[in-house]
């Protein structure tokens, strides 16, 4: 029986569970019942369960037919939710006011919990897999704490994979590429120092006001004069915070962003060239500024070879070598699993689930994790371990 009809017989198992979940949001490093959720099933499937890794991760361990021969690969599905307000009126909407799952990890969780269900009950597969679920993938880097705190080092994995729904591309249809797949984050802040003063009165003050926006122009000459133009970086000052009245030049403006590269060399660029600004610009006009910049997550970049030939090669005989893209551009969002992509060969992937047309992207009130893939993402974590880790003929 292949792999995807055996899967579809627990297809309500698993809506119920991704249904729980969903109603039930919790947010980094908050995520105490989803784990004791996901523990729950783990040792119902009589699948060896650990805990407390950064807090609220856990990691379900399964040895194949042989037992442990050395061989082991990971899987991760991240957990929490968002910090927002859910704009659904369905059953299984959010129970939570401002948290909702409003990016699918409550469906990344319920394909992995599938995945568990089925290896467990098949143990068809040679050598032990490692089931990561993850706890604060939305900006609190509960991948790289994971990573950290000796994740690898505790469950040996040759090879590490995650996966994302996709709504923009349609169900049965995947994204498998090396290279780089998702940007890096970083956030900075600038403080530009003023002089206040009357504004009908200027040259008796310094503005900083002033400052700030030729700095706001200075900035965006960093990429379109500095970056190569067949790479790809992202600067964009999205707050500005200065002055308490229409008629006073202010002491001091603030300003905050984001940058955005799809590789360490980008990002080291983007970053030097943030810095000469802040560092030299205010001096010409009198002034100063000071930048903090804070690393955020690296650029997500699959490896060349084995984990993504591994990949491709599972999704294309799961849905077709002709549904399985790897030309499609990368995303300048960010994702922790780079943190794990750091320390072992691996690949992430994109698996479409539609929902774009309703306007329901990522990180939209309105959106949710489209039930009816279930089984197929089910479906590839199943037939990934089984051919990464053969039974001996």
């Amino acid at each position: 029986m292949p792999i995807i009809n055996r899967i579809a017989d627990f297809h309500a198992d698993m809506t119920a569970w991704r249904h729980h979940i969903h109603e039930n949001p919790e947010t980094a490093f908050e995520e105490f019942k989803t784990s004791d959720f996901v523990a729950e099933k783990l040792q119902t499937f009589g699948i060896e369960v650990h805990r407390g890794i950064a807090g609220t991760g856990l990691v379900g361990v399964l040895h194949g037919k042989d037992g442990p021969n050395g061989k082991a690969i990971g899987l991760r599905a991240d957990m929490d939710a968002l910090n927002m307000d859910e704009g659904n009126t369905f059953a299984h909407a959010s129970k939570i006011p401002g948290k909702m799952h409003g990016c699918g990890h409550d469906g990344h969780t319920t394909m992995l919990l599938g995945a568990a269900r089925y290896l467990s009950e098949t143990r068809n597969f040679s050598g032990t897999v490692n089931f990561i679920f993850q706890p604060a993938e939305e900006g609190a880097g509960g991948g790289r704490r994971m990573v950290e705190e000796g994740l690898f080092d505790r469950f040996p994995c040759d090879m590490i994979f995650g996966m994302h729904n996709w709504p923009d591309l349609p169900p049965g249809e995947m994204v498998v590429k090396a290279g780089p797949i998702m940007a890096g984050a970083d956030q900075f802040e600038i403080r530009v120092a003023g002089k206040g003063g009357h504004a009908a009165l200027p040259h008796h003050a310094i503005d900083p006001v002033v400052i700030a926006a030729h700095i706001v122009t200075a900035t965006q000459t960093i990429v379109s004069r500095n970056v190569s133009p067949i790479e790809s970086g992202v600067i964009s000052i999205t707050q500005i915070h200065a002055g308490s009245a229409y008629n006073v030049i202010p002491q001091e403006v603030i300003m905050r962003g984001t940058v955005r590269a799809l590789s360490h060399e980008v990002r080291d660029q983007l970053e030097n060239g943030l810095r000469r600004i802040v560092e030299t610009l205010p001096v010409a006009f009198g002034s100063s500024a000071t930048l903090t910049y804070r690393r955020g997550y690296p650029p997500t970049v699959n490896h060349e070879g084995a984990p993504t030939n591994l990949a491709a090669r599972v999704a294309a005989e799961l849905v077709g070598a002709d549904k399985v893209y790897d030309n499609v551009g990368p995303s300048m969002g960010a994702e922790d699993f780079a943190f794990m992509l750091q320390e072992r060969p691996g690949c992430y992937v994109w698996m479409g689930q539609g929902g774009a047309a309703l306007g329901c992207l990522l990180h939209n009130p309105a959106y949710d994790f489209n039930d009816e893939i279930l089984p197929l993402g089910t479906s590839y974590w199943a037939k990934l371990v089984e051919t990464a880790l053969p039974v001996a003929a």
